[in-house]
């Protein structure tokens, strides 16, 4: 069954021991982030093909890359750096000899250049950001991990080929680490979310390898890397008004 919720951002989601036990505990008890393939399938869809070389990067116990499977893509790879949970998902679904299963850290992906037509992750890469206090000013160190991690998707795509991010960051946070020149690939994002006023919203990053950046886009990357303004200095203390001069004046 579903599990749907808004997933949480301690420190620890970040660290391999953390999902380690998390699997072992619930095996591959399915647990979406960001809710099912259904949610995101009318968005998804149309970036899909027969016969596409998918590869689904952290794919833990959600059940994205089978029921990819059960709608005729049936080329699926999936990675996750947990021992715990590829061993889980292997046994769960040895009945599809379409989908793969392997042990991997998304940062040093053992793939030859140009092996996938998609690259798909749901939630994953916001894992990066966990440990991150001000959105607007990432650290050096949370940046190098995701352009890491994104070279390394641009590499594995073929030419033609597309990077799907669904997650929570909204625009202005994720765009600036997608839109690097480097990358080779255009930049285009969509909403999704139920419909209802008070639920939450996600986005649908598309990256097409080989197609150029929207100049805007350009300009929104190039900001990444450029250091933060210094703090304001504090305003002067204003000047006493008319009644306290008055005040002051009093000799009593």
């Amino acid at each position: 069954m579903e599990r749907r919720r808004a997933p949480a951002t301690p420190p620890r989601y970040g660290r391999r021991r953390f999902w380690d036990a998390l699997y072992q505990r619930e095996g591959a008890e399915t647990r979406e982030w960001l809710g099912g393939l259904s949610r995101f399938l009318p968005q998804l869809e149309p970036e899909l093909r027969p016969g596409d070389r998918i590869l689904v990067l952290g794919c833990g116990n959600s059940a994205l890359s089978h029921d990819l499977h059960e709608l005729g893509y049936t080329d699926v790879t999936s990675i996750d750096f947990s021992p715990a949970c590829i061993a889980a998902m292997r046994a769960r679904y040895a009945r599809c000899p379409g989908l793969r299963w392997a042990v991997m850290d998304i940062r040093a992906l053992a793939f030859p250049d140009a092996s996938f037509d998609v690259v798909l992750e749901k939630g994953t890469l916001d894992v990066l950001m966990v440990e991150e206090t001000d959105p607007w000013h990432v650290s050096p160190q949370a940046a190098a991990s995701m352009h890491r991690v994104l070279a390394e998707v641009s590499r594995v795509l073929r030419p033609g080929g597309c990077f799907i991010s669904i997650t929570f960051a909204q625009p202005h946070f994720r765009k600036p680490h997608y839109a690097q020149e480097a990358f080779g690939w255009s930049l285009r994002h969509a909403a999704c979310g139920d419909g209802d006023a008070g639920a939450f919203h996600y986005f649908l990053y598309v990256m097409r390898k080989g197609q150029p950046l929207d100049p805007r886009d350009v300009a929104l990357g190039r900001r990444l890397h450029q250091p933060p303004p210094p703090p304001a200095p504090p305003p002067p203390p204003a000047p006493p008004d008319d009644d306290e001069d008055y005040l002051l004046a009093i000799q009593l």
